[in-house]
């Protein structure tokens, strides 16, 4: 994708002031009351209203029809269903009073959202073809297990041995917390090494029209992991407040998921597609 979209444009507006208002908040050291709750809940927006144009443009693919159709509609519904998740976490925030309800309701919008980024990713695999160039590189296959393992291994070290000084399930605890926390970051990384697979065996998929839309969508999936990690230890550790840096990644990374589905609601110049054939089913 050469040019930046309408749609991409106002995205990129509205990130820029929900940094500014971060800004805002870190200057004045506040952590806590309804400035910070609203930041939550205005970044939450962003996935939500993307994830809603996503979904609703992905029949120019054929939704259901097509692979890239399926990629485009599964990861805008994970967009959808993590704004989701955050209207519910603002509505703890702002009508009960709870700082950071988690795990909680919300958690039936976030924890739904990285399974479907999974499926998302794992059709735009199909869809660029990269799939096939997967099953085919024993080298692709060798990086694909190496970067599972070493990132269990990493995720592990840093909620159990670091946030949690090497127990599993701290004093007080739930043990869904703990699964949660492990499974966000796990979830993210899962769908970020689909994205990667595409971004680096699909180089020139439709004339790399759409290369930095799958940047994106990388950048944003590996963006998430990070997020979720610092999400998971800041509530274990209990340094957890609304607009902390942690939200701030999480806002990155959301505006990048979001600008990457965004960036598939307009198709590349006939002659362009054209030349690259037909989408994959």
């Amino acid at each position: 994708m050469k040019k930046i979209n309408t749609l991409q444009k106002i995205l990129g507006l509205y990130f820029l002031a929900t940094v500014i208002l971060w800004v805002v908040l870190r200057v004045q050291g506040s952590t806590g009351g309804n400035a910070n709750y609203w930041y939550s809940f205005l970044f939450g927006l962003t996935p939500l209203f993307a994830g809603i144009v996503g979904m609703a443009k992905s029949g120019i693919w054929g939704r259901f029809h097509s692979a890239l159709g399926r990629a485009v509609f599964f990861i805008s519904l994970g967009l959808v269903l993590w704004g989701f998740g955050e209207t519910i976490w603002s509505y703890y925030n702002f009508f009960k009073g709870v700082a950071a309800p988690y795990p909680s309701l919300a958690d039936i919008g976030f924890a739904p959202s990285i399974f479907f980024w999974v499926v998302g990713t794992f059709y735009l695999a199909r869809a660029s073809g990269a799939w096939l160039q997967l099953k085919r590189s024993r080298k692709a296959k060798v990086f694909a297990i190496v970067a599972i393992a070493g990132l269990s291994v990493l995720s592990y070290y840093l909620l159990v041995h670091v946030a949690r000084k090497g127990v599993l399930v701290p004093q007080g605890e739930t043990a869904l917390k703990t699964v949660l926390d492990i499974v966000y970051p796990l979830g993210d990384f899962l769908a970020a090494i689909f994205a990667f697979l595409v971004f680096m065996l699909s180089f020139k998929y439709f004339g790399g029209y759409y290369r930095l839309a799958i940047g994106a969508i990388l950048l944003g999936l590996g963006t998430m992991y990070i997020g979720d990690i610092v999400f998971s230890y800041t509530t274990t550790v209990g340094t957890y407040y609304n607009a902390d840096f942690g939200d701030l990644i999480l806002n990155v990374g959301l505006t990048l998921l979001s600008f990457g589905v965004l960036g598939f609601s307009v198709k590349p110049p006939l002659q362009k597609a054209a030349s690259q054939g037909s989408v994959q089913e």
